[in-house]
């Protein structure tokens, strides 16, 4: 049985959860609200303020979607209590991070700026200290949207294993190579 999916979800005061005809799990909390889709064949049951999802059968298709949408659905509920945030650094000379309302514009070490759109969703920050690396706070109730806006940024440029340059999650370790040996 699915470790993940067998461990019932909790929900806290002021969040309520309802899953329709069709299946569509909705998490109202008080940053929002957040619909999620579940397949036909997991079964969701609400009692006594604890969310249990149930798999018909011991088939591979049933074993990962029973703690796939358990994990789906404990992330909504978290993201429509708490919020999810992700913060990016810019590590790198030159690098800067700047934003206008939704659009955030980047110099990585290119020829020309990147401009990003943030979904309207999400609520962007940066912040450029002397002395410090320019740094990107995201932060949403989705927790997908908001991993993957991150990893959209991050790919911008991703960090390189010999000097560390490159845009990181704040807190990542990259771990370096040693590069060439030194010549006679």
């Amino acid at each position: 049985m699915s470790r993940i999916g067998k461990k019932p979800i909790e929900i806290p005061s002021g969040v309520t959860i309802t899953v329709n005809k069709d299946n569509v799990v909705t998490v109202k909390g008080p940053k929002g609200e957040l619909h999620q889709a579940v397949d036909r064949d997991i079964k969701v049951d609400i009692k006594d303020n604890i969310v249990e999802f149930v798999r018909p059968t011991d088939q591979i298709r049933h074993r990962a979607m029973h703690g796939l949408y358990r994990s789906l659905v404990n992330n909504m509920v978290k993201g429509v209590t708490e919020g999810v945030k992700k913060n990016l650094e810019l590590i790198g000379v030159g690098f800067k991070a700047a934003h206008q309302g939704n659009t955030l514009d980047l110099a990585l070490g290119y020829s020309h700026n990147i401009i990003f759109e943030i979904p309207k969703e999400l609520q962007l920050k940066t912040t450029q200290e002397k002395g410090q690396n320019p740094t990107i706070y995201l932060e949403g109730i989705d927790a997908q949207l908001v991993g993957q806006v991150a990893a959209k940024i991050r790919s911008l440029r991703k960090p390189e294993p010999y000097k560390g340059k490159g845009v990181r999650y704040v807190g990542e370790v990259v771990r370096k190579k040693a590069g060439k040996a030194a010549g006679k």
